[in-house]
């Protein structure tokens, strides 16, 4: 069954399937920062180490939030070097958050609400980041076997980032996350076992990666890393110019300051923004049709 379906942007009183015709779209899972309360600036921890302004505790306003929620050097983020700031991405729960969940009414003005629309800021984070992995892998043909139940858990899981604020503070987010895990991984596996078998077994393939500690580092261009899973691989500073990731799993890979020159990721599993801007890149890295060519990246 090969069914897709649309991401709601505003909330509905039902959730109808989809015609099989009509395009998935993710315009709801970006960032749209003039519809948010500066929640990725406020919320969350922050490490001067990792790339951010200054060492901040979470729920405190970042130095150069402005009273209207607005980035005071949103524009000078990479000449200042502020990596944790270029690379974060909320997959657009701080306008969920801000104006769905919260309704419009803002912790500056409501002091009350703070706490609480910080503390589901996180949790709405985590709920569209599965939103957009799960539409990911209903678009994979060779998980057509399941994406009966990949299209149910997309419903399921979109219905839960509509629940009031009370109801997603008590969501028991980690028995949801391991259901979503297990479906990701069922695709990839069945994804990627069909890359392995197209990409054959000549003695002309180069030498397939094998689990390793952590590729920090490393020159993985002498390997083979098509149908392969690096979930959750350590990749910092790793060179992979050139290399083809079509059908490589990079569910939670850490690509910070990989070097993705010339790479092939059009059909790799599971990345997402915030990677592809933690790590650099040139003219001639080919990127999913759904993610941007980050504005820092040297082209």
């Amino acid at each position: 069954m090969n069914m897709q379906t649309k991401i709601h942007c505003k909330p509905k009183a039902g959730y109808e399937i989809a015609a099989p015709e009509r395009v998935i779209s993710r315009s709801c899972l970006k960032p749209d920062c003039g519809q948010c309360f500066g929640l990725c600036c406020v919320a969350l921890y922050f490490s001067a180490g990792e790339g951010f302004p200054v060492d901040k505790e979470a729920g405190k306003p970042c130095i150069h939030l402005q009273p209207d929620f607005r980035c005071r050097v949103h524009d000078q983020l990479a000449d200042k070097a502020l990596k944790g700031c270029l690379t974060f991405d909320c997959f657009g729960a701080g306008q969920k958050v801000s104006q769905v969940t919260f309704k419009g009414k803002d912790w500056l003005q409501a002091p009350a609400y703070a706490v609480p629309m910080f503390d589901a800021f996180s949790i709405m984070r985590q709920l569209h980041e599965m939103l957009w992995l799960l539409i990911e892998a209903l678009a994979l043909p060779s998980a057509g076997p399941i994406h009966g139940g990949i299209h149910s858990l997309l419903i399921e899981t979109e219905n839960l980032t509509f629940l009031g604020a009370e109801a997603v503070l008590t969501l028991d987010l980690a028995a949801h996350r391991e259901k979503v895990s297990r479906i990701l991984l069922e695709a990839s596996e069945l994804e990627r076992t069909n890359v392995r078998s197209s990409a054959g077994s000549s003695a002309a393939r180069k030498k397939v990666l094998r689990p390793g500690a952590d590729w920090i580092g490393a020159d993985l261009r002498k390997y083979d890393l098509r149908g392969i899973s690096l979930r959750g691989a350590c990749l910092i500073a790793a060179d992979l110019r050139g290399a083809d990731l079509t059908g490589t799993d990079l569910i939670g890979a850490d690509l910070r300051d990989a070097d993705l020159c010339g790479t092939n990721l059009t059909k790799s599993l599971f990345l997402t923004q915030a990677q592809i801007n933690g790590a650099k890149g040139d003219i001639d890295t080919r990127l999913p049709d759904s993610l941007e060519t980050p504005a820092h990246w040297n082209n």
